[in-house]
């Protein structure tokens, strides 16, 4: 069953804190698809997501190293940046072998720039975060850091506890 939650996020701590909670929680198997702009707040919520996780490594994006594997959490964490590919080289990658944990061991999968991919995994959290200093929009919209959670498919979480 879809489900979609706002949240407003007063700083870049609750934006790595959200990734914490989810990192806590999520079980392997697990997908992320962050979207937003530059320095709406991706990577720092990979890297909550991270520390939820018990990472103690330093998580940076791999912009131009494509895919970051961490191992020493309770579960994997593979962080892919899409940025800078193109469709035909996104679809080449192969994705799915980490979502159905083909040739990998199932962990999390968060993924940023994730409105780049040409295919989906049935289940999944979207995570779209945004930042505006521009104030009240002509949408009525809140000034700051926003997040909108939407999962896909089967994700099972505590809503009313992620923050």
């Amino acid at each position: 069953m879809n489900k979609e939650v706002f949240l407003s996020l007063q700083n870049t701590l609750a934006t790595h804190n959200l990734g914490k909670s989810l990192g806590e929680i999520l079980p392997a198997g697990s997908v992320i698809l962050l979207e937003g702009n530059l320095g709406s707040g991706k990577t720092t919520f990979v890297q909550g997501l991270g520390a939820g996780l018990g990472i103690k490594e330093t998580i940076d994006s791999p912009t131009f190293t494509l895919i970051n594997e961490y191992f020493s959490g309770r579960i994997p964490l593979y962080h892919l940046d899409l940025y800078r590919l193109e469709s035909s080289e996104i679809e080449a990658l192969n994705l799915d072998i980490y979502w159905e944990g083909l040739e990998v061991s199932l962990g999390i999968v968060a993924i940023e720039w994730a409105e780049k991919l040409v295919y989906y995994p049935p289940n999944f959290l979207r995570v779209c975060l945004s930042f505006s200093n521009a104030g009240y929009t002509v949408e009525k919209t809140l000034r700051g850091r926003q997040a909108k959670l939407i999962s896909i498919g089967k994700v099972d979480l505590d809503w009313e506890n992620l923050v």
